[in-house]
């Protein structure tokens, strides 16, 4: 499995620190996978509702259990929520099908005066890992759904439009781990969905190249303390 706890390692003080969770805050985690999060967040908070749609990742979580900390096999974009003080997701939000109805629901989450705190990947233009990578398969990309809150102006108006205020986005640019040394990241990168879908639409021949084309753009991030690639994101607040 892909650690991808791991691989955020430099984001985590950094959305901790925005999350700002108060003593007494009743959170939500919005994509919560492992539970990292959660976990941070349930440090100061009263108790923490980790969410997420994937069995396998809330399995994963669950082995690190806290008397604060519940976890919940849902869609959060439809699931009835009770009011929380707090929303934070971790590069879990971009990924809803109906972006107005999903935000709409987690506005009705809040108390009056509660808060949102996610972090989004800005436009895959501005993120290294998500343009290299795939050149050096020689793929195109298809899956965009990962950048879908990319554009401030576009995130401003959303967050507008259901029901959130003061929004404000703060640009954030951090290196990405893939590995400590370029095997362990050629194995991690294998595990990605977007590598493994590039690569099966290949040729053998065509796969080989591909295959040593990544290993030498792996070799260029090396810089002896983990495989890095450049990325950048914002960290939206809003109430």
């Amino acid at each position: 499995m892909f650690d991808y706890d791991a691989e955020m390692r430099f984001y985590r003080p950094l959305f901790r620190a925005a999350c700002g969770v108060r003593a007494g805050d009743r959170v939500l985690d919005v994509g919560c996978g492992g539970g990292q999060t959660t976990r941070d967040a349930a440090a100061d908070a009263a108790e923490v509702l980790g969410v997420d749609v994937s069995e396998r990742m809330l399995e994963q979580a669950r082995r690190q259990p806290l008397p604060n900390v519940t976890y919940l096999l849902a869609d959060a974009a439809t699931y009835d929520f009770e009011s929380f003080d707090l929303i934070i997701s971790r590069f879990g939000v971009m990924f809803f099908d109906d972006l107005v109805g999903a935000f709409t629901n987690l506005r009705r989450a809040l108390r009056p005066g509660g808060r949102l705190a996610a972090l989004v990947w800005q436009s895959r233009s501005e993120n290294e890992w998500a343009r290299v990578i795939p050149e050096a398969i020689g793929g195109t990309y298809r899956d965009e759904s990962a950048f879908t809150l990319g554009s401030e102006d576009v995130t401003r108006d959303l967050l507008m439009s259901t029901g959130f205020a003061d929004a404000t986005l703060t640009a954030v640019h951090e290196p990405l781990y893939y590995g400590a040394d370029v095997e362990a990241a050629y194995a991690n990168v294998l595990r990605l969905r977007e590598p493994q879908a590039l690569l099966a639409e290949l040729d053998a021949t065509a796969a080989e190249r591909a295959e040593a084309a990544l290993r030498a753009v792996l070799a260029a991030h090396d810089t002896g303390d983990g495989v890095l690639f450049d990325s950048a994101a914002w960290i939206i607040a809003a109430k």
